[in-house]
């Protein structure tokens, strides 16, 4: 069992708020690199976690949410078309910007023996932010993908990076760096 797990952030998303078009076009830019970690992680038999927000819809479930995205066309049908979470997959619903307030994701890294994290989606300056000083709280070690995450513009995006890099110890570099992350097979 691998003590690292993928989190996906908020790529299941309708995109229909203030500034929501310039973050879709973020968003599709970067789930071929999602996609890259997500196989790569299915390679080493590590957890992928996709954490959501509810976006207020309190009686809904993730399939719900995932159904919406389809639904709705464009951007989020073609984003949801690639990285809607699969069976083996796990998902969690969270109220408001952190992945750890108020969900059982705490519960589920201990479950899984997750010790290191992995951060890639939306938004880098809210969300992924939020999440990995709620990470860093509970002493997890965190990976933040710089060319995994974005926001709705690069100015914020590479802020919330220095912020994470600098404030938090989060490793920051590419993709590409997921060699050594896990060990090589035998």
């Amino acid at each position: 069992m691998s003590d690292t797990a993928l989190l996906v952030l908020d790529m299941v998303n309708r995109f229909d708020f203030e500034g929501g078009d310039r973050l879709a076009k973020a968003a599709r830019a970067i789930v071929p690199r999602i996609e890259t970690l997500r196989a790569r992680f299915d390679a080493a038999g590590a957890p992928t976690i996709y954490v959501n927000d509810n976006f207020s819809h309190w009686q809904g479930q993730f399939g719900d949410l995932v159904a919406a995205c389809r639904d709705a066309g464009g951007a989020s049908a073609s984003i949801v078309q690639r990285l809607a979470p699969r069976p083996h997959d796990y998902h969690v619903l969270k109220p408001k910007h952190s992945g750890f307030l108020a969900t059982p994701l705490a519960i589920l890294l201990a479950k899984l023996g997750a010790r290191r994290l992995v951060l890639t989606g939306l938004s880098a300056d809210s969300c992924v932010l939020a999440t990995a000083q709620g990470a860093n709280m509970r002493e997890y070690a965190v990976w933040v993908p710089q060319d995994a995450v974005a926001a709705i513009t690069p100015a914020r995006r590479r802020h919330a990076l220095q912020v994470m890099a600098v404030g938090l110890g989060a490793r920051v570099d590419a993709v590409r760096a997921v060699t050594g992350l896990f060990p090589d097979p035998a």
